[in-house]
């Protein structure tokens, strides 16, 4: 693991960070999308006290670290460096409860933002607006607009409309909170374009309506073709992915229970009643490629397969890439290291 305050660590592994008045959701909302809890055992959460900080290592390009601030932080403490904080961080995510007064966020949201992007005007700032399952779909609307003006507002008053802010509807009881989370890590995972133009290639050639390449542990989808997300197709991928691997876990394992019930051999095909076929295969260990296919289309199941084995191993090259960019980054972290020690190992004095 590298030093925290190396200037390759964030590189390698980038920071997100999820700020917030208290109570707004800060920790159900990490709890939900990484550790698999029901939206109902949240309600027992006690509130944050302390920063939490957790790896989230599942593959090499859902990689990063989680630290979630407890709502009361204060930028003035003077133990509070929120200078080194927010100088190692890839996306900030300040998290607005929908159903309470949110004037008290927005302020709190205002300092956040002005403070991070004068020690890091790279990192990229996630808006979530939450809990809007309580709200109707008109308010919803009239919500996010009036949150996004005064938040907007606020900014161009200080000078600082070259800040980019995005926002998205939130809530934990759907998908919505994991489609926000895929597009808050898609922005961190460099070789993106590059995972787009291969899907692009794979379903122009497959005859292939729609695909997602999915984490399957946490639902995150990483990378999708150019065409538009449905969020009812998002839903029913997920609830693929869940089924699949509550299915593996049952039966995949072998009769004393070793091995893995994720693999290479891992596939589904679900055929739906409108025609449509879903049809999954595994990527990796971590990852899974999520299709939509026409049943007429799916009829060239054997070319759909060929196509998926190039694309795959496409997809092994990234990764083989990526792990030798880690490498050398240590390597060179390691060697900036050891030029800062004098030659019997002690550490140079700052003059």
């Amino acid at each position: 693991v590298l030093d925290f305050n190396d200037p390759f660590s964030t590189e390698v592994k980038p920071r997100i960070l999820l700020m917030g008045l208290r109570r707004s959701g800060k920790s159900s909302i990490q709890k939900v999308v990484f550790h698999k809890m029901s939206p109902n055992e949240t309600l027992f959460l006690e509130s944050t006290n302390k920063i939490c900080r957790e790896d989230v290592s599942n593959s090499s390009f859902v990689n990063f670290q989680i630290w979630d601030f407890p709502g009361q932080i204060d930028f003035f403490d003077p133990t509070f460096d929120y200078e080194m904080i927010f100088r190692g961080t890839g996306a900030l995510i300040f998290v607005i409860d929908s159903q309470d007064d949110y004037m008290e966020a927005l302020a709190r949201l205002h300092l956040t933002v002005t403070r991070a992007y004068k020690v890091n005007p790279d990192i990229n700032f996630e808006i979530f607006i939450h809990k809007v399952d309580g709200l109707s779909d008109d308010h919803k609307i009239e919500t996010q607009r009036d949150i996004h003006q005064r938040a907007n507002d606020d900014l161009a008053d200080a000078g600082l409309e070259k800040i980019h802010l995005s926002f998205y509807l939130t809530s934990i009881y759907d998908h919505s909170i994991f489609e926000a989370f895929s597009k808050v890590v898609q922005k961190l995972i460099p070789q993106l374009p590059t995972l787009e133009n291969l899907l692009n290639i794979f379903i122009s050639n497959s005859g292939i309506e729609k695909a997602f390449l999915f984490d399957v542990v946490s639902k995150i989808y990483i990378a999708t073709d150019s065409t538009p997300v449905d969020m009812q197709t998002y839903e029913l991928c997920c609830d693929m992915i869940d089924v699949v691997i509550d299915i593996s876990c049952i039966y995949g394992l072998k009769d004393d229970g070793t091995g893995t019930p994720y693999d290479k051999e891992s596939m589904a095909i679900i055929k739906l009643n409108n025609t449509t076929v879903l049809y999954l295969k595994e990527v990796t260990k971590f990852l899974a490629l999520v299709c939509f296919v026409r049943e007429e289309s799916f009829e060239r199941k054997g070319l759909i397969d060929y196509n998926f084995h190039c694309f795959r191993k496409a997809i092994q090259e990234v990764f083989e890439v990526r792990m030798k960019v880690v490498r050398s980054r240590k390597h060179q972290s390691h060697m900036q290291k050891n030029k800062r020690a004098t030659p019997n190992g002690t550490p140079r004095m700052p003059l």
